[in-house]
This record gives structure tokens, C-alpha cells and sequence, in this order.
């Protein structure tokens, strides 16, 4: 959590790595129309406002290769202009994912390229996105949308299990899809399935192997399917969540495509993993970190712990906390020195303008030596009812923090060993908080994927990571002289 803004990303980015989308897409348009000036400016007035939401863009060496690559794939598209119009940004979150937006704006996280193999998956990846830029995707879901919010179906559909369809249920959903950084207008099915065509297409036209969109996507599922179990939970994302198919439903339909098309091209494997080495790798500290059920903030001096059976999701502007009963995220906004009044803010920000949202009472308490108040709200959702629980600590004259929690009615006292975990770090906690990093070593003669793995910066499941990381397989050994991955302590 780096920056907290209150303004909301209202345009039609594409996530890759998040998973399901509903609806009908349609036969995919000419793809030789330049970039309008129209979608250029389009593009242009919401590109720094989506930076800030996913920790900003990276520079340097990492940064200039992806933009590389990203510029090459794009020419493939037959999009005039191509290489001068596109916008390649590599974002600074520890999050998989890709995007794209009108006029030639396209993303990837960092964590995302650490997950690749090659080159030619970063090509695919990009040229996904480019996808959906050629085929107007963006475009034709804003014009679906015109009945709904300008965010769009995803939070029509959250607000509608979570609180019904009523305003407070449009806000609510709103900041709990802003702190997971599931705030983008959803494509549909199709029209992923669409992009992935274009993807495989571009790749074959640039000359890389085209088998490389199946591959990325099955690291993607492998990687989703390990984080879920790390996290005792379901690896199904539910739909209401979602913004991408699910990749490991796509994995197959990409392979079977590239293979019709014929085998063939290059992955520049060795090269890829040379341009990635030393890639800020997770949680950047500047934004804080997450270290198993514990979020810690150096430079905010502040430390929390999920409560047991929930995971964390850290975004810029707030940490989301997720789980079966429940969800929440902690973030601050504009203190003025008076924890009541600031409780209260919460509340009628939540409820929006002609809301009348506000706690029964407020309690003032102290937790682990920080002046805390709190409150809870009881709202009507359809059938049932849930709490909305507002947690604030004064950390300063000027500076407060708060957690923003739903559960169902009589149920959020799940979320009480939390609020009473907030804290204060010292400087020695903060200084101690290091991250991690990429490392590419070349496999030596005796080493085995064990003997790499327990080189991994983590205390549990050394080899699984080190597999799925590497797209290796169970059975999968190491060759001497093969290239691979391990997540290292930055020092």
C-alpha cells in the first residue's frame, strides 16, 4: 500500500491473470485502422491515473527490454503507426496480471514477467493486449455498459450476492474491488478468447513459437493453483471476483491453436532470462510487504495479522483481506486529529452522497498503545443483513489508519483478533523488512531441483515455488547448463 486516492479508474482495462468473464463478444473488426485521435487522448487521460493504481512504472534495463519486445509485437498487429502509437509500461506491483487500455496503452506487472520463460511468452502476453487494443474491446464493453456504472458489470454482479442492488452496495463493492486492484471494467469471454487468437497470430507473424501462449497460461494456472493452496483456499476465483477466464481452461484452446498453425519459431529463452535477472521479485517495501498472514509497513511503521483462514491481497492504495467469512481492507484518508469524527467519515463515504449510512454507537478503545475507535453498521441485504464494521488508530496528530470490514449480520467479530493486531513496528522491525528478488543461475553439474529450491527465500514449499516458477513439471529433472529461476533475499 503505497498511495491512497479516493478516485475511482472508470475506463475498460483487460486483466490477464484474474479469471472469468460473461457475455457475447463478436466477430473481431479490421485490425489495420490506426489509433484514433479520439482513443489516443482517451488513453492519455487515464494512463497516469492507472500507473498510480499499480505502483507506477518501472525504468531501467527490465523496463526498456519489455517495452522492447511490447513495441516489436505490436507492428504485428497492422495497426498504423504501431510502434510510434503504442504505450508499453512494465508496473510496479507484485500482482500477475496484464492490461490494456484505448489508444495504444498496455501494461504487464513485474511480478507477471517474473512468472515467463522466455521471450517469446512475453511477446504473447503483450501481443494478448495488443489484442484487445486492434479489436476494440475496450470500446465495445463501454458501449455494453452505458445502463451500468462506468466500472461496469463486475461490480453490478458484486454488489448484487454481497448487498444487493442497492447504492450502498454499488460503494461498498466499489473499495473492497479497489483494495484487491479488481477495479476494471470486465471483458467478456469471447472477446478474451479473442485477444488470445490475436496473441498467437502476432507471435507467428514476429516469428516466435506460438505454442508460447499456452505455456504462460498454464505457468498462470499452475501459479494460481499453488497460491490457492498456499492460502487454504478454493482455486477457483469466484465469478462475481473475476475479470479473465480462467487460464487453465485456456491453456488447451491456445496450444491446439498454435499447433494448427504449425511448430516452429524461436523462444529466445536465454536471452529472456538474462534481461530479467535481478527483478524485484513480491511485495516492493516501499508499498509494504506480506509475509505469510502478516502485513508489515516500513516505511508506515505499522504491522497487522490477517485473521487464520483469510489472505491478504496488497495494492497501492489499500490491503484487501478475503475470505469465506468475510472480507475487509485497511487504508487511511484525511485526518484532521478527531478519531470520532474520522470514524464517521468512513461511514458516509461508504454509503455515498444521499446515504444516511452511519454507526449505531462509537466505542473508543486502546490497542497495543494506539487510541483506536470503532463502529458498526447494520445494512439490509435483501433477505439478510450484514455488518459494516470501521476500525480507526490514531498513529499521529495527522495521521490515522483504519480497517473497512463486511460480514454477515452477527458475524464480524471474526475479524476481532485482527483489529487487535494493529501495531507500531520499530526501527529495528523496519529496517530487518528486506525484499526479494530474481535470480538466474546457471544449473551446475550435481544440482537437482531440491538442491536449487532450499535456495529459495521462503520457509515452506521450496520446490513446489521453484517448479511452478520454472514451468517444471512433477517428474521434471535439470540438465547442466539449463538456466533457472530462484527468489532470493535482495541482500
Amino acid at each position: 500500500m503505497a498511495r491512497i486516492s479516493r478516485k475511482i479508474l472508470a475506463l475498460g482495462a483487460a486483466p490477464l491473470a484474474l479469471t472469468g468473464c460473461m457475455g457475447a463478444g463478436g466477430a473481431i473488426p479490421s485490425a489495420s485502422t490506426p489509433i484514433t485521435q479520439t482513443e489516443a487522448q482517451q488513453g492519455a487521460q487515464y494512463h497516469p491515473q492507472f500507473l498510480a493504481e499499480f505502483g507506477g512504472a518501472m525504468t531501467g534495463t527490465h523496463a526498456q527490454y519489455v517495452e522492447q519486445v511490447g513495441k516489436n509485437i505490436a507492428v504485428q498487429s497492422g495497426l498504423g503507426n504501431a510502434r510510434e502509437s503504442f504505450t508499453v509500461s512494465l508496473l510496479n506491483s507484485p500482482v500477475h496480471n496484464a492490461f490494456a487500455v484505448p489508444g495504444g496503452y498496455i501494461y504487464t506487472t513485474r511480478q507477471l514477467v517474473t512468472l515467463m520463460n522466455n521471450e517469446a511468452e512475453l511477446a504473447g502476453v503483450l501481443g494478448h493486449e495488443v489484442g484487445h487494443v486492434a479489436a476494440r474491446h475496450s470500446q465495445r464493453r463501454q458501449a455494453e455498459s452505458q445502463k451500468n456504472t462506468l466500472l461496469g458489470g463486475g461490480l453490478a454482479i458484486l454488489s448484487g450476492i454481497l448487498l444487493g442492488d442497492s447504492g450502498l452496495g454499488n460503494t461498498l463493492s466499489r473499495t473492497f474491488m479497489e483494495g484487491s486492484q479488481m477495479l476494471t471494467l470486465k471483458f467478456s469471454r469471447q472477446q478474451e478468447l479473442e485477444a488470445d487468437d490475436l496473441g498467437i497470430q502476432y507471435l507467428g507473424r514476429a516469428g516466435y513459437d506460438q505454442r508460447a501462449m499456452g505455456t504462460v497460461l498454464a505457468s498462470l494456472a499452475a501459479q494460481n493453483g499453488l497460491d490457492a493452496r498456499l492460502a487454504g483456499r478454493n482455486a477457483s476465483v469466484p465469478e462475481w471476483a473475476s475479470t479473465h477466464p480462467d487460464p487453465a481452461s485456456r491453456v488447451q484452446s491456445a496450444l491446439s491453436k498454435a499447433s494448427a498453425a504449425g511448430a516452429g519459431g524461436v523462444t529466445n529463452r536465454d536471452t529472456f532470462l538474462t534481461r530479467i535477472d535481478g527483478m524485484l521479485y513480491g511485495d516492493d517495501p516501499a508499498q509494504g510487504m506480506i509475509e505469510g498472514s502478516t502485513f508489515i509497513h516500513p516505511e508506515m511503521r505499522l504491522a497487522f495479522t490477517a485473521p487464520q483462514g483469510f489472505y491478504m491481497v496488497n495494492g497501492t492504495r489499500a490491503v484487501s483481506i478475503q475470505g469465506q467469512g468475510g472480507q475487509a481492507q485497511m487504508t487511511l484518508a484525511a485526518y484532521s486529529g478527531n478519531l470520532e469524527t474520522y470514524v464517521r467519515q468512513q461511514f458516509t463515504a461508504l454509503g455515498g452522497q444521499n446515504s444516511t449510512l452511519a454507526p449505531a454507537q462509537l466505542e473508543r478503545t486502546t490497542v497495543n498503545g494506539l487510541p483506536a475507535v470503532y463502529g458498526t453498521a447494520r445494512v439490509n441485504n435483501g433477505q439478510s443483513q450484514v455488518d459494516v464494521v470501521v476500525f480507526a488508530y490514531e498513529f499521529a496528530r495527522d495521521r490515522a489508519y483504519h480497517f473497512t470490514a463486511i460480514a454477515p449480520a452477527g458475524r464480524a467479530a471474526t475479524f476481532n483478533p485482527m483489529f487487535q493486531s494493529m501495531r507500531r513496528i520499530t526501527q529495528a522491525e523496519a529496517t530487518s523488512v528486506v525484499p526479494k528478488k530474481l535470480q538466474v543461475v546457471t544449473v551446475a553439474r550435481g544440482d537437482t531441483v531440491a538442491s536449487l529450491a532450499r535456495r529459495m527465500a521462503y520457509d515452506s514449499a521450496q520446490e513446489d515455488r521453484f517448479r511452478v516458477l520454472n514451468a517444471l513439471s512433477s517428474s521434471a529433472a535439470l540438465t547442466p547448463g539449463q538456466k533457472v529461476k530462484l527468489v532470493v533475499r535482495a541482500r
